[in-house]
């Protein structure tokens, strides 16, 4: 194996270079992964466009990793393990990664909510992460991935995984009405797992166009064309609103246009991540008596697998992957997602150029 690799290294807002780097060297508990598909989603945009605000900076290290920055990119990957370590994995196992370390040993992790560790640390965000030729893992924040399963469509893994953690956190029950809010990407992971886990009638609100026509091919048993009356059209539908709201735009104000949604009693779940303070009608909350959850990252011994699982059986993957490319097109790339010109995934192949 050669002493070097290539990565694409987070510097700062707009400044990602392709660079060699050493190949990592295995602490315990650890594999060494030959990265053979990377994803970006819309945090690696959020901090190419105005980070940092969750990758490490130079001078200031992240409180669980120490890592000070510059740091490889890469939270969803998959690979082929080369180095075993001192785990159960074999050589040349194909292995998709959950990326989120909790360190097991903390009141959260006791819980069983390792995504709330209080001393997590995800590769890709606060240490290096998988956008390289090679990576580090711990043993257990990886999952065999099934022989038959394309890499194009494992590489999803990883997303599909957070909409699991999502749909589970929703409550969404068997003859539930939910209305998902947002169509890209994590919307369209979100519609998938509540399909693989209730009998729920689904109705997506996005603008209309491929987002939509996309939601109905994965089994959205409506669509509702966002705009001003949007609300006042769901509560129709629902005959008083929705049992359960899912929130995953993120943009500004649709937060409050989830609550006039959902009906009294209901839950709504904001998923998206807005980039400012959101106004919301507490009155209407509070007399409608409505659940407002949240949900975060994933679980990874319960959603990574499941994950697969549905990757293997849908056809999620080819609705949603737009393109795989060679490492050297990550910058240009991140800027096209954070200009919003990429509506499905883009995947990176190491192996490529």
């Amino acid at each position: 194996m050669m002493e070097s690799m290539t990565a694409a290294v987070y510097y700062g807002p707009g400044d990602v270079r392709i660079e060699q780097r050493p190949i990592p060297t295995l602490e315990p508990g650890e594999v060494l992964v030959r990265v053979l598909r990377s994803g970006m989603c819309g945090t690696d945009a959020t901090e190419w466009k105005s980070g940092p605000k969750i990758f490490p900076v130079s001078g200031v290290p992240h409180a669980a990793s120490g890592h000070t920055g510059p740091m490889i990119l890469g939270h969803e990957f998959v690979g082929e393990i080369v180095d075993a370590g001192d785990s159960d994995f074999v050589h040349g196992a194909r292995v998709a990664s959950g990326a989120g370390i909790s360190c097991g040993v903390c009141v959260r992790c006791d819980e069983g909510r390792t995504n709330l560790c209080l001393n997590y640390v995800t590769l890709g965000l606060n240490r290096d992460g998988g956008m390289a030729e090679y990576v580090a893992a711990p043993a257990h924040t990886l999952e065999l991935i099934p022989a038959d399963l394309a890499l194009d469509h494992a590489g999803l893994a990883q997303p599909l995984a957070v909409g699991l953690h999502a749909a589970r956190r929703s409550r969404a029950k068997d003859g539930d009405h939910v209305v998902i809010i947002g169509a890209g990407a994590i919307g369209t992971f979100v519609l998938a797992a509540l399909i693989s886990l209730v009998d729920a009638t689904i109705t997506v609100v996005d603008f209309a166009g491929p987002r939509l026509e996309r939601a109905e091919r994965l089994g959205a048993h409506r669509t509702v064309a966002a705009g001003d009356d949007a609300a006042e059209r769901v509560r129709a539908i629902g005959g008083g609103g929705a049992d359960v709201v899912i929130e995953a735009s993120g943009a500004p104000g649709q937060l409050d246009v989830a609550l006039r949604m959902t009906r009294r009693g209901g839950v709504l779940l904001q998923v998206g991540l807005p980039s400012q303070p959101q106004l919301l009608d507490v009155h209407h909350l509070v007399m409608s008596e409505v659940t407002i959850e949240s949900t975060l990252a994933h679980v990874c011994k319960e959603d990574l697998a499941p994950a697969l699982a549905i990757l293997e059986s849908t056809e999620l993957a080819d609705l949603l992957v737009q393109s795989v490319h060679p490492l050297d097109e990550v910058a240009i790339q991140l800027e096209r997602l954070a200009t919003g010109e990429i509506q499905g995934k883009v995947l990176f192949d190491p192996t490529l150029g």
